[in-house]
């Protein structure tokens, strides 16, 4: 599957009443949109996606798209899949347990969001990113999927132009450099948040070892 928005709605609602779709190779950016605002999500090789429906007590709609970033694989786990796999129990959980480690990302990106200064969101955000996709170099990190200015605010709650900017002092401080598909973190994480916050060290510091222990 080449890069570009993709049906996976019409995917999910194939793959019910089966556990849905696994993503097997690539990375995938979900959209969300509500009131014209719109929130972002990346998940990866290993992720499970869960046929979800809209429940009838729910009051507020929500517009989602799917595209793929870079050249993906795909598994439609089925209803006919589901019954296969009775046999073996450990199946289901080990597919349960990559959904609790999309939800566990999902919480860590949305605790970066609650960071008031849009340099720190942005650089816990790429070290998050980095912890899954990033490749390491002499200095720090390399990431190596295309992200643009638009999408990086998406998933840190800002307008493109103030990730511009921020993404520019970031860059003049030597702390995150590149654009486009190719990013680069220099130095480590605690380094770059101490340097960042060292007036709000004992506010940031949990944060950082969650995220931390997330590259481990």
């Amino acid at each position: 599957m080449e890069p570009g928005e993709i049906p996976l709605g019409q995917w999910l609602a194939a793959a019910a009443p089966g556990p849905g779709v696994l993503i097997l190779d690539g990375v995938l950016v979900g959209e969300f949109r509500v009131l014209g605002r719109m929130a972002a999500e990346l998940v990866g090789a290993n992720d499970l996606l869960h046929p979800i429906s809209q429940s009838e007590d729910e009051l507020l709609g929500c517009d989602v798209t799917w595209r793929a970033l870079v050249p993906s694989q795909l598994a439609l786990l089925d209803g006919g899949f589901a019954g296969r796999i009775q046999p073996w129990p450990q199946i289901p959980r080990a597919l349960l347990s990559r959904s609790g480690r999309r939800t566990r990302a999902l919480n860590v990106q949305r605790a970066i969001c609650a960071q008031p200064r849009l340099e720190v969101r942005l650089t816990l955000l790429l070290w998050h990113l980095a912890s899954r996709w990033g490749k390491v170099e002499p200095g720090g990190l390399r990431l190596a999927i295309p992200l643009t200015h638009q999408l990086l605010g998406r998933l840190v709650g800002a307008e493109r132009p103030s990730v511009s900017h921020a993404l520019a002092r970031l860059a003049s401080a030597q702390i995150v450099t590149g654009q486009g598909d190719e990013w680069h973190l220099h130095g480590t994480l605690q380094s770059q948040v101490a340097a960042m916050l060292e007036t709000e060290r004992n506010h940031v510091t949990p944060l950082v070892a969650d995220i931390s222990s997330l590259m481990a």
